[in-house]
């Protein structure tokens, strides 16, 4: 009976050690997260600078063209989501960016060998959400606007640099459907 306690508590450390072996292995490499966080801080640092610039340059209901007809900028406030979706729940949109963040963060830690496109994907998700999430703290719960699309007289909801950080890691991570390979299809080819 104490040769079996003996033996179970020998494989349980070396068990734990494989797992911690096969942790380790998986964890993204030096040149993935010099590519995360430098795409995390300098979106953020984007997204800040030009929300402070635009917002100290402009004046309440001016605007300035930019493509006239098809793009300006003015100033809006967004206490809202998406297409002022939850507008009035600053604390529960808040939470909603911290969750993502603490998503993303996992995700890329864990990410391993994925794809460099997924990398710079979710480095631009985690700038965008940081740029809205800054705006919510300490911004009275809104989210500042600047960007203004439109045509004729119908205007696509006005937005800023993290909104479009956030739009273009969307993009990547379809993009990146197509140049990784699914699991099950690598599996059944080495079955060949």
């Amino acid at each position: 009976m104490t040769e079996t306690k003996t033996k179970d508590s020998i494989a349980r450390p070396n068990q734990s050690r494989a797992f911690f072996k096969q942790i380790a292995i998986s964890l993204p490499d030096t040149k993935t997260h010099l590519i995360f966080w430098f795409l995390m801080t300098g979106g953020l640092a984007l997204d800040l600078w030009t929300k402070k610039a635009v917002f100290g340059w402009l004046r309440p209901m001016e605007t300035y063209p930019i493509i006239d007809g098809y793009l300006r900028l003015i100033l809006a406030e967004n206490n809202g989501a998406a297409f002022n979706l939850f507008a009035g729940k600053p604390y529960f949109l808040a939470a909603v960016s911290f969750t993502a963040m603490a998503g993303i963060l996992t995700i890329f830690l864990l990410s391993g060998e994925m794809h460099k496109l997924i990398h710079i994907a979710l480095g631009l998700f985690a700038a965008g959400v940081c740029g809205n999430l800054y705006d919510r703290l300490f911004n009275n719960g809104s989210v500042r606007d600047f960007i203004d699309a439109y045509w004729g007289t119908y205007h696509w909801p006005t937005f800023n640099v993290a909104d479009s950080l956030l739009l273009i890691g969307v993009g990547l991570l379809i993009i990146s459907t197509f140049f990784t390979e699914k699991p099950a299809r690598k599996h059944d080819q080495q079955q060949k």
